[in-house]
């Protein structure tokens, strides 16, 4: 949901912009509304609870141990009578806010016929509400993880707590499995094209740390496929212009190519996919050798935690409070998101905490957080969980006094200072 607006204000030759942001909002206090929804005892005191809900927008789920589920968006949305905040508008009172939408004219979700809730930043406005009224937001994410969780979680009669963890670590991605058909239909007549060709076949389109699948895929798509189609499909100050490629729409220009292609759209369309595999894999044989065996995606993708003083303390110091580089499975596509950065494959986002909650049997939950449970460099638990993190592996997250004081470690108290 968008909830920041500019407005432009010209002051001679130059314009003075304004934002306003429900960030800034009186009262707004981020996160704060879970103070109110920790004590729901059903869905409508949840609900109830999600009305006042400020900040960040969030998607907020719901279980029960009567097995309720439900989906409720958080967050303040402005009403934009005569627009709709996705670009700059004079700031001369005609596009000011009216108010916010309440909580009750939000949409949500509660025991949906699928049997399950999921969210992943993609598009999930149930059918029938009046978005193009009501208008939350434009902007969505690809809905390729959703797409892929729907996938799995559509073959399941019953979701076990291993069945979450497997899906919480899946790392197939649907943008590969979609260029994967195309890339088979190609007919190559260069030595490199085929070599990517022979390699790419038969791949599960999994992102594994150890695939060399995985490495072509990746550098190929990322450095060399979605410039050229950028440059292939519009003019070029276009091109030029934009820093990077949507993924979801050149996935599907690419399978229905049209005459921005040329006269020859199909044939060009594989012309350009056999010109950049060509490409990429001359880079894979420059940055991991010329034999595919040897190549692997984590030797590219990994992820590095740098401590916020790194680069004011010595090297004895440094290599203590770093954590990492760590090869690292997924892609910014798979349930297990690992977006990266193109200049250097380094992850910058993705899920460093993972829970799986059973509702009802709460000391059978499991959980995760990279790297570790303690901030303390000197800890032996600074880091401890960084690689069951990257294999994706749980400890158990254990709710009742009686499990947590038995399996604890050590008891810290902290205790007033007596009067002397």
């Amino acid at each position: 949901m968008f909830m920041t607006s500019i407005q432009a204000i010209r002051l001679s030759t130059a314009r003075a912009y304004a934002v306003r942001s429900c960030w800034l909002e009186p009262g707004m206090s981020p996160y704060f509304g879970s103070i109110d929804y920790m004590r729901a005892k059903d869905f409508k005191a949840f609900q109830r609870a999600m009305l006042n809900w400020g900040a960040p927008t969030e998607n907020q789920v719901y279980a029960d141990v009567k097995g309720n589920i439900g989906w409720i968006p958080g967050g303040l949305a402005p009403k934009r009578p005569n627009w709709d905040g996705l670009l700059p508008v004079p700031g001369d009172g005609r596009y000011e806010w009216a108010g916010f939408w309440r909580g009750d004219q939000m949409p949500w979700s509660y025991n949906p016929k699928e049997g399950w809730v999921a969210t992943a930043n993609a598009y999930n406005i149930p059918t029938g509400y009046p978005a193009t009224l009501r208008k939350l937001g434009f902007e969505w994410t690809n809905p390729s993880r959703y797409t892929r969780v729907k996938e799995v979680l559509g073959g399941l009669d019953k979701i076990s707590i291993e069945d979450s963890e497997r899906l919480q670590n899946d790392i197939l991605s649907i943008p590969a499995r979609r260029l994967m058909v195309l890339v088979m239909n190609l007919k190559p007549t260069d030595e490199k094209a085929q070599k990517a060709i022979d390699l790419l076949r038969g791949w599960d389109a999994r992102q594994q740390a150890e695939s060399a699948q995985a490495a072509l895929f990746e550098l190929w798509q990322t450095r060399h496929l979605r410039k050229a189609f950028r440059e292939a499909v519009l003019s070029p100050s276009e091109a030029a212009a934009l820093p990077t490629t949507d993924m979801n729409l050149m996935l599907e220009w690419l399978e229905q190519p049209t005459i921005r292609f040329g006269v020859n759209p199909a044939a060009n369309r594989d012309a350009l996919l056999l010109t950049t595999l060509a490409a990429a894999c001359v880079e894979m044989e420059k940055l991991q050798g010329t034999d595919p065996k040897v190549w692997q995606w984590g030797k590219l993708h990994h992820n590095f935690n740098e401590h916020a003083f790194a680069a004011v303390v010595d090297d004895s110091t440094r290599g203590k409070i770093n954590v990492g580089p760590i090869p690292k499975h997924g892609s910014e596509y798979t349930p297990n998101q690992s977006l990266y950065r193109a200049s250097d494959f380094r992850q910058q986002n993705g899920p460093s905490f993972r829970v799986v909650v059973d509702v009802g049997n709460w000391d059978n939950s499991r959980a995760v957080n990279h790297p570790g449970q303690s901030g303390d460099p000197d800890s032996p638990h600074y880091r401890d969980l960084a690689q069951m993190w990257r294999d994706g592996k749980y400890f158990p997250l254990l709710y009742s006094r009686k499990a947590i004081e038995e399996a604890a470690e050590k008891i810290i108290r902290i205790e007033p200072a007596q009067k002397k």
